[in-house]
């Protein structure tokens, strides 16, 4: 029994580094002017739609891998996906190389899915210390954008000598986060796993998906999903068409890595208010609070295109920092271990079709073949803000009926 918390405590204190690695993504400031540079606005928003469908055909596949054969190898094959598609990306000349890179980005991404958080909360469990789960996600997540923080003003400075560049640096970062999974000790099941050749049991899956407080969380979260990526897909272009109408548009990898950076920073600053804010309003307030800023943020961006408010797009990830490691801990305890991953799996899947399906409409509505003009994703962020805005109605009217806060 001291062996197996001595490991579970090994876990626990590697994973915060795991997550730091898996998050130096120096292209996340550059990569939509990165494609747009070699492709064009529309097929740069296609490259991201194919690595969120990527992700969506292997996200519940790779839950259920999860699930039966171990957290352990799943967090290797993810590294192993994402490290080949960085480098994919950084030689990239044609549609069709970029595409495969996205593939296997969407496929690390898919793999990761779910099965870190699991592997996170299984691993506390074993050490005694479930309770801790919350507390833990929250240093998780200071871990992963503090890293998002450091390579975002790093890659855009890069970016201005060369954009491959980033990719390959990304690169190695995740092949050194495969070095730190490879010490992993997969962490003890308290479910009785599927046996060789045995279907994917339904039964915890289905109760999950039967209970009212999960549903409500599913739909919050996979919502955020989507408006926490509007600003990731669209900012960019934005920022660029800002910077244009003051003559730095040449600056805008630049610009944008800074931004990324203060965007980040700013959410492990909030990360350390979260928990004390969710105490005093409850965790319902707290998420549709997060859920608020995530469509007032693209309604402000709708209105105007005026440089001063690219300082909006710093606040983009605090909603996150605010909501995603409450819900995470909210719903563990809800969960069987035999169906943890393919829940969350299926929970992020949905977010990706439902956003996905929302960028193949925006790409059809751009019409120019060069930069994406203010005009279409103005067109474009006024359909989301729409949408949110029912959609946080509906979910606030229904959290008084549901015992969330328990």
């Amino acid at each position: 029994m001291s062996s197996q918390i001595a490991t579970a405590n090994r876990n626990i204190a590697l994973y915060p580094w795991f997550k730091l690695l898996q998050s130096l993504i120096f292209a996340q400031a550059v990569w939509f002017l990165y494609f747009q540079a070699k492709l064009s606005a529309a097929e740069a928003i296609m490259l991201y739609a194919i690595a969120d469908l990527a992700t969506t055909v292997l996200e519940v596949p790779s839950g259920y891998a999860s699930d039966r054969f171990g957290r352990r190898v799943t967090l290797i094959i993810a590294g192993c996906c994402s490290t080949i598609g960085a480098g994919l990306l950084a030689v990239g000349d044609s549609f069709a190389i970029f595409a495969a890179g996205q593939i296997m980005m969407g496929a690390g991404g898919a793999f990761l899915s779910g099965t870190d958080s699991a592997f996170l909360y299984e691993s506390l469990s074993a050490a005694g210390r479930a309770d801790d789960v919350e507390a833990q996600e929250v240093k998780a997540w200071r871990f992963t954008f503090a890293a998002l923080a450091m390579s975002a003003v790093t890659g855009g400075a890069v970016a201005l000598y060369s954009f491959p560049l980033t990719f390959v640096l990304s690169a190695v970062a995740l092949f050194a986060g495969i070095i730190i999974s490879l010490r992993f000790v997969e962490p003890p099941r308290q479910d009785t796993a599927p046996q060789a050749g045995e279907v994917m049991r339904l039964g915890a899956l289905g109760d999950a998906l039967r209970n009212p407080v999960l549903i409500w969380l599913f739909a919050l979260a996979v919502l955020m999903y989507g408006f926490s990526h509007i600003p990731f897909v669209f900012g960019q272009p934005f920022i660029q068409e800002a910077l244009a109408s003051v003559g730095l548009a040449q600056d805008a990898p630049m610009f944008s890595g800074l931004v990324t950076t203060v965007m980040m920073l700013l959410s492990v600053v909030a990360s350390f208010f979260a928990t004390r804010l969710r105490h005093r309003v409850g965790l319902v307030a707290i998420l549709l609070l997060a859920f608020g800023m995530q469509i007032t943020l693209s309604g402000v961006l709708a209105l105007t295109n005026a440089p001063i408010v690219i300082a909006v797009l710093l606040l983009r990830m605090v909603p996150d920092a605010l909501s995603k490691p409450f819900v995470t801990a909210r719903i563990q305890p809800l969960l069987r271990d035999e169906a943890r991953a393919t829940y969350l799996s299926l929970q992020s899947l949905c977010g990706r079709v439902l956003f996905a399906a929302t960028l193949f409409v925006a790409s059809g509505a751009t019409q120019s073949a060069d930069t994406m003009p203010y005009a279409d994703i103005q067109m474009v962020l006024g359909g989301y803000v729409a949408a949110g805005v029912i959609a946080i109605t509906l979910l606030a009217f229904f959290a008084r009926r549901l015992p969330i806060q328990e």
